[in-house]
């Protein structure tokens, strides 16, 4: 009986000294590579707009054009997530329930802006809205100017967050059971009650999912803005182009400021959309 027990001592033994010496390399990784990717320049950020006076930091950042520039970017996106997140939704049903022709087609098309450089699809959508395009020359006539307009900077937001919205919500559609549709037919639901009281509440935290990736999108969004807006101030200047032009101004300290309040902005609103998102799940369960 000794001579067992001590064996099983020594067996017990081993893995727990194994356990405990075992170096968590993953958190490591993890750790230093948010570090080094993400907390220092945002940290070098606010060292560079903090080396000014407090009252320098707000005369540069509540200028007229700044203010201006805040109100079509973060406005602006907010309208382009929203109705991404309606469209995007519909598209998504459409492309997971419904069999058509051409499907294929329009499914790949959906990741155009994720593969797209910027720039080109500013040139394209340019060329299309503009008064002599074929979408912009049928609104010219009405009075409607789409390109070199907010409305362009709108158009150009919306083409690139419309996918985040429509691949967010696939994987949850493709995984819901049918069998949830057809138990509530079986207890009288119509097809608008169906939807609205069994399907849609767990298609809200993937909705704001979405949204909230569209919005961040297009706030940074430059390349294709910059080609499709006139970037004036006071109409369609968006707040990246108003930091470009400041850099090309050699003007390091207001682009830094502008930037900075960019991003603490940007940072209060996803928090609210997260919030939005956590009610959301508790409200879809």
């Amino acid at each position: 009986m000794s001579t067992i027990k001590a064996t099983t001592r020594k067996v017990d033994k081993t893995p727990y000294k194994k356990a405990k010496f075992k170096i968590p390399y993953a958190g490591i990784v993890t750790w230093v590579y948010l570090i080094v990717v993400l907390l220092i320049p945002i940290a070098a950020l606010f060292v560079k707009a903090s080396s000014n006076s407090p009252a320098e930091i707000w005369r540069i950042a509540t200028t007229d054009i700044a203010i201006s520039a805040y109100e079509v970017t973060f406005v602006t996106a907010l309208w382009a997530g929203g109705i991404s997140g309606i469209f995007g939704t519909l598209l998504a049903w459409v492309l997971v329930r419904y069999d058509f022709f051409g499907k294929r087609i329009v499914d790949a098309a959906i990741d155009l802006p994720f593969a797209l450089p910027t720039a080109v699809a500013g040139i394209t959508l340019a060329t299309v809205y503009s008064p002599t395009g074929w979408i912009g020359s049928i609104f010219e006539p009405l009075g409607i100017k789409i390109a070199f307009s907010r409305l362009g900077v709108f158009i150009a937001m919306l083409f690139i967050s419309l996918p985040f919205v429509v691949r967010t919500l696939q994987p949850v559609l493709q995984e819901m059971e049918k069998e949830i549709e057809e138990v509530a037919w079986c207890l009288g639901a119509n097809k608008w009650q169906t939807f609205y009281r069994v399907l849609f509440p767990p298609l809200i935290p993937a909705i704001l999912t979405g949204v909230v990736l569209g919005f961040s999108r297009a706030v940074g969004e430059f390349g294709s803005v910059v080609i499709i807006a006139s970037n004036i101030p006071f109409e369609d200047l968006i707040a990246p182009v108003l930091i470009f032009q400041k850099l090309e101004e050699y003007d390091y300290v207001g682009a830094t400021i502008i930037g900075m309040v960019m991003l603490l902005i940007s940072l209060v609103l996803i928090l609210i959309i997260n919030f939005l998102q956590r009610w959301g799940q508790k409200y879809g369960h």
